[in-house]
């Protein structure tokens, strides 16, 4: 016992342990997720580049005068004169706004009516599914030249038709009477497949014992849909409708490969007056500033249907 106290009284004091400095840098959270910060800053330089500089570039080139070679002469209101007294531009404008009226009237009903019907069937609802969203799949120009054979107004399919049939032949690009109609026809065709789909999944989420519950109550198709469908997809509906309006406003390949904007500028869009300012004009300046007016133009009505439809995406 006197052994292990004397021992014990011999061993030199341990020294308190001295505290690491903290070391500064990154939080703990922070390092964590940094493989996550380094995707994210890959998104936003794409965004930067592709997206953000045109933007900022196209609102410098509006009020410039530039041909890429010398230096740009700022030229104030110019370019948004020369355009707005340009003879096409009320025209554009008036072809612009029918043609997305008309888009909405086939382009958005279209889609959702074929969703509910693939969506009461009960066979060969894949199979239709895919025929549905096939025209998606080919590239735009390919579906349009297509439909320029399809319009010929000698060998093309619809006026073989229409001869088969006993009726009258029309002249589908060359009157300014069904040139539009005809674009919105292609335009029609190429995207109802992407609108059809998502129309389908919503239409699949909507609970079952809701239509079953109509059905007892005795509501048939037309009432199950408008009581029933509508009410419980209202949402997607209402931002397929903003998308819908931005994209047939910014028509440019059907009037571009399938009448040059003719005949007499009865299919000439606001873009397609863009390009032709841009390349065939050389007036860069010029497209810039068209290109301002469809930005704010699509800004406010984006702006208008947000605050319309708050209540209802709350």
């Amino acid at each position: 016992m006197v052994t292990t106290l004397k021992s014990a009284a011999r061993r030199p004091p341990v020294p308190e342990r001295t505290r690491r400095p903290r070391r500064r840098g990154l939080p703990r959270g922070a390092r964590r997720n940094l493989s996550a910060y380094g995707f994210l800053c890959g998104a936003l330089i794409c965004f930067a580049v592709f997206s953000w500089y045109p933007i900022i570039r196209q609102g410098l080139l509006g009020f410039q005068k530039t041909n890429f070679v010398g230096e740009s002469e700022w030229v104030g209101l110019d370019n948004f004169e020369r355009v707005t007294s340009d003879p096409a531009f009320g025209a554009a404008w008036k072809n612009t706004i029918t043609f997305t009226l008309l888009a909405l009237l086939c382009g958005f009903v279209l889609p959702f009516v074929t969703a509910i019907v693939l969506n009461e069937l009960r066979h060969a609802r894949a199979y239709l599914r895919f025929v549905v969203y096939l025209p998606v799949m080919l590239p735009p120009a390919v579906a349009v030249l297509l439909f320029k054979w399809f319009y010929d107004p000698g060998p093309g399919l619809f006026n073989q038709i229409l001869g088969a049939v006993h009726l009258p032949t029309l002249s589908w690009l060359d009157s300014t009477s069904t040139a539009l109609i005809s674009l919105v026809i292609v335009a029609t065709w190429m995207n109802m497949g992407s609108g059809t789909l998502i129309y389908l999944a919503a239409l699949q989420s909507v609970q079952s014992e809701l239509y079953e519950a109509a059905e007892l109550d005795g509501a048939g198709l037309l009432r199950r849909v408008w009581h029933v469908t509508i009410p419980q997809t209202r949402l997607i509906l209402l931002v397929m409708l903003l998308l819908q309006v931005v994209a047939t406003m910014q028509v440019f390949v059907e009037p571009y490969l399938l009448t040059g904007g003719g005949p007499e500028d009865a299919t000439v869009s606001v873009v397609y007056l863009m390009y032709q300012y841009a390349f065939n004009f050389n007036s860069y300046g010029g497209g810039s500033a068209l290109g301002l007016m469809l930005m704010l133009v699509l800004m406010v009505f984006s702006a208008a249907y947000l605050r319309v439809t708050r209540d209802d995406r709350a």
